[in-house]
């Protein structure tokens, strides 16, 4: 068997070409966004409940820097602040329809950009791929020994 650090460099490798694929989908947008304010909308697009606070810590950055971020991304018509029903004082974060577009754009894109990587391989390769990707992912949200919960936060 292969040494670990072995390994972890091939894997490591592997998903640079795969950010690669991701990052060549994300440019072809018109307008490109920027990789940060894409998280954002994809953050706020998952929970409804996100207010800025949620958002600043999900980011793990100060208030004022998600709120900048907001703010760009309300100036170019992807995110909408409305007043939270249960405590008026909170700023729930939404995202528009044209945000949503967007992501669904960037994720079909995504996909096809795969696609044509994965045309390239055998049906058998294609199929040890898909086994290898479940068994990290397995890996990666299994407890690890003496703890209670995976790797995965998000």
């Amino acid at each position: 068997m292969e040494r670990l650090t072995d390994v972890a460099a091939a894997v490591q490798s592997t998903v640079e070409s795969l950010l690669g694929v991701f990052e060549s989908a994300r440019l072809a947008q018109s307008p490109a966004v920027p990789p940060a304010q894409l998280r954002v909308l994809t953050i706020i697009s998952r929970n409804e409940d996100t207010n800025m606070s949620r958002l600043a810590e999900t980011l793990d950055v100060v208030p004022s820097s998600a709120s900048r971020l907001c703010d760009r991304l309300e100036a170019t018509g992807l995110l909408r602040r409305v007043p939270d029903p249960r405590d008026r004082r909170e700023v729930r974060l939404l995202p528009t329809p044209a945000a949503r577009r967007l992501l669904d754009e960037l994720r079909e894109r995504r996909r096809s950009a795969l696609a044509e990587v994965l045309e390239r391989m055998s049906p058998a390769r294609r199929t040890e791929l898909v086994r290898a990707l479940a068994a990290f992912d397995d890996a990666a949200t299994a407890p690890a020994a003496g703890e209670g919960d995976g790797l995965r936060t998000a």
